[in-house]
């Protein structure tokens, strides 16, 4: 079968990526244009096609008569037309479970460099302020430790449950956060607006869908009352970012770590851009899930899976 990559520039470079067994035609591009003619031009040949985040709309499928199966190399799933797909009997798979390990210590790697100012203290000893100061230590933003501190977490999934063991072994009090509006299911889950209410740190797992699209907005930040810090490595439209940029301004929450954005590449005039000397915040663009594990791991996935669909294929 005749393969196409549209952003194998996604991956590192260094990471090697061979055609999964069964392919015997196999183009890969760094980057595809966000244009229809384009995409069409690059698949009017292939059988498959694998994308990250290159969408995929209905009027493109429907110029892809050869086409038997999009294969995404992410789990996110939201930029392929899954009803397009249906109608061309064109078969849809994603990946998971590839980033268990890399998304958790991406997320502490926030929490921690926000709670300890981590990048606001190497600025002062790269900029010559520890040397001009004089003093052997520098403490004006305090330090916050995680031990006997509350984690909430919004999305209880494998990484999810992974967070929470790594934030037990810190020493840390955690909550699941029940779905918005719905009493908790079980003794395991706390409802939605007290873990807001009793958080020190709110970390983000869950997908982005019309319940959680701008979850985090001004209503939900003004029922968080310790002030916390809001760790987001889930989609970055989760989070309102004009009321988030507000709230930090207005001393609302201590501060925000985040790898996700609402546009990625982030737009110049993105709110969240205007908040970025604050000491408690930190912005990674959108690799958390991209440790070199993590991306081997996540190919070996993808080519069993395509294995299997050209074996059931034929």
């Amino acid at each position: 079968m005749r393969a196409v990559f549209l952003d194998r520039g996604t991956f590192s470079e260094g990471i090697d990526l061979p055609a999964p067994q069964g392919i015997t035609d196999y183009i890969t591009y760094d980057d595809t244009p966000q244009e229809d003619a384009v995409i069409i031009e690059r698949c009017k040949n292939a059988d498959i096609i694998f994308t990250n985040k290159v969408k995929i709309n209905a009027e493109v499928i429907a110029q892809l008569p050869k086409l038997k199966l999009i294969q995404l190399t992410a789990t996110g799933m939201n930029n392929v037309d899954h009803q397009a797909c249906t109608a061309h009997n064109i078969t849809l798979n994603n990946v998971a479970g590839y980033a268990v390990k890399s998304v958790p210590e991406h997320t502490f790697m926030l929490m921690l460099n926000a709670l300890r100012a981590g990048i606001y203290y190497h600025q002062k000893v790269v900029d010559g302020s520890w040397q001009a100061n004089g003093n052997w230590c520098l403490l004006d933003i305090p330090l916050i430790d995680l031990e006997d501190k509350t984690l909430g977490i919004i999305g209880v999934g494998t990484i999810g449950k992974r967070v929470t063991d790594i934030a037990k072994a810190f020493g840390m009090t955690v909550l699941w956060a029940e779905h918005q509006g719905r009493s908790p299911r079980n003794s395991d889950y706390t409802a939605f607006d007290d873990v807001l209410a009793c958080s020190d740190v709110i970390s983000l797992h869950c997908p982005l869908d019309e319940r959680t699209h701008h979850l985090i907005n001004q209503t939900t930040l003004a029922k968080m009352s310790k002030q916390p810090l809001i760790v987001n490595v889930a989609r970055g439209g989760i989070v309102d970012s004009q009321a988030l940029a507000d709230a930090i301004n207005n001393e609302q929450i201590m501060g925000y770590a985040s790898d996700v954005f609402e546009n990625e590449p982030m737009l110049d005039d993105d709110p969240l851009l205007t908040i970025t000397e604050h000491p408690r915040v930190i912005f990674s663009p959108h690799n958390a899930w991209g440790s070199e594990s993590a991306q081997i791991t996540l190919w070996q996935i993808l080519s069993k899976q395509v294995v299997g669909f050209i074996d059931n294929y034929a």
